[in-house]
């Protein structure tokens, strides 16, 4: 009897969780198509939407996407914005059980301090310049950051997301996630 309710279970969380464990990378106004690129790879490797908030420093035509190496790009759910208020108008009204975190070098806490809801939404600011302090004392408690030595600005915008991402995943226990690899020709003793 143990055995049959173990194995639904499992059923019933494996089930339930895939439906819906979506987090959600947001980039304000990003300027370097790789890093979108790169980022938009993890977002389609972690069934993860990526929101796009404009003006973006590079247009999203097919040219433009292959070459910064985007050529997944159809798997990826990808959603735009005209600006900061129509993404939080969508996605952060009042009744949504979700948070919204923003990575900034500017927070006073650290990114693993904090936990993620199942659909939370993790804001990254553009390149070079970050998300505006308005919209950073707004949401003064959502604002988190990796810690780092004084000698650079900031970590390299595909990095940051990566790190963040999977802290966030890593508390939902990678859920829907493949979790075993397996080798090619040989097999694992």
């Amino acid at each position: 009897m143990a055995a049959l309710y173990s194995a639904v279970w499992k059923y019933i969380h494996t089930e339930l969780t895939e439906w819906r464990l979506i987090m959600n990378i947001v980039l304000y106004q990003p300027e370097i198509p790789a890093n979108t690129g790169n980022i938009g790879r993890t977002c389609v490797a972690t069934n993860t939407t990526l929101h796009l908030i404009e003006p973006l420093g590079f247009r999203l035509t097919g040219k433009e996407l292959r070459r910064a190496g985007m050529d997944y790009w159809e798997h990826l759910d990808v959603r735009r914005y005209m600006n900061f208020e129509e993404f939080a108008e969508k996605n952060l009204t009042a009744g949504k059980d979700v948070k919204l975190w923003l990575a900034t070098t500017k927070a006073r806490q650290v990114y693993t301090d904090v936990h993620y809801g199942a659909n939370d939404f993790i804001m990254f600011g553009k390149e070079s310049a970050g998300i505006p302090e308005e919209i950073l004392v707004e949401n003064q408690s959502g604002c988190i950051r990796i810690p780092m030595l004084d000698k650079i600005r900031s970590l390299n915008l595909s990095n940051s997301v990566s790190i963040v991402l999977y802290e966030a995943l890593r508390q939902q226990n990678f859920s829907g996630m493949r979790l075993e690899g397996e080798l090619h020709r040989l097999e694992w003793k």
